[in-house]
């Protein structure tokens, strides 16, 4: 997975499709960005990058005041895609550990301990990935590349199976600063199903309603009671179709970057489903 997604929805929306007991996404939480986030975090970014904040689904004891229940909620908040293990001595790796693969989570020391008991779900409209031209270069001679979209085909939103974690800055004093802690996730993700693979390897872990609630119990954590929902899912649940080059640069948002490309903008480039060359001499 490439490391770009839709987050389209508002935070209403997922509130009710995701039964989202405790809206928590007002609440000031510490950031990696050094300027404001464009769009807003917790509104819709249809150009969801590594660093940015994101609306994250988890189930976590509720707060009431300086009381804190020890009855789990099902939560919306804001965490910043690029896990910081706990143990890290800064935040500098987060760029590296947006995805973290369904082989090996359990047992990466950097997330082990968060699938065991820090699962989340991370909704998305779809995830985009770049396709390599087995036939096509660019103007620097390389392959050319060419961004698909990919999402559910019955339209409905994915959840993606997603992982996150604590980090504690010990440079600031007060445990109750909202400074003082970083809250982070990664997205867990999988061999590429038929189709999907001639347009990357990898795909995101999406997670069928019917194992939200299981997904995301904290009580839950032994790789045994989970291992089942870490493997890929049916194929077939997924359409992809190319875009246009714009979603390739961080500035670039709004539903426009959903647009299908014109057939004849294409060249080198891969049908997921039918393996067919479009555009070019070898079309």
């Amino acid at each position: 997975m490439c490391g770009r997604y839709a987050a389209s929805a508002n935070v209403g929306e997922l509130i009710e499709e995701f039964d989202v007991e405790e809206d928590r996404t007002g609440e000031p939480t510490r950031t990696l960005l050094v300027s404001s986030q464009d769009p807003p975090a917790g509104t819709p970014d249809h150009n969801m990058a590594p660093t940015k904040q994101a609306p994250v689904v988890l189930t976590r004891p509720a707060r009431g005041g300086s009381e804190v229940s020890a009855d789990p909620t099902r939560q919306l908040r804001l965490l910043t895609w690029g896990l910081v293990p706990s143990w890290s001595k800064d935040t500098s790796g987060a760029t590296r550990m947006i995805n973290a693969r369904a082989e090996s989570v359990a047992t990466k020391p950097a997330f082990a301990k968060a699938v065991a008991s820090r699962r989340a779900l991370v909704p998305a409209e779809g995830w985009y990935e770049w396709q390599v031209s087995p036939t096509a270069v660019d103007a620097k001679g390389k392959p050319r590349k060419q961004p698909f979209f990919i999402h559910r085909a019955d339209g409905d939103l994915l959840a993606m199976g997603g992982i996150y974690e604590f980090w504690r800055d010990p440079n600031v004093a007060e445990p109750d600063d909202p400074a003082a802690w970083l809250v982070s996730f990664a997205v867990v993700t999988h061999a590429a199903e038929e189709g999907l693979d001639r347009i990357h390897d990898r795909q995101p872990l999406v997670l069928e309603k019917a194992d939200w609630e299981r997904w995301l119990d904290p009580d839950l954590t032994s790789t045994a009671a989970i291992g089942d929902l870490l493997a890929p899912g049916p194929a077939g649940r997924f359409a992809a179709y190319p875009i246009g080059r714009a979603v390739g640069s961080n500035r670039a948002n709004g539903p426009g970057l959903l647009l299908p490309a014109s057939r004849a903008d294409l060249v080198g480039v891969v049908d997921p489903m039918t393996g067919e060359i479009i555009g070019g001499p070898d079309a």
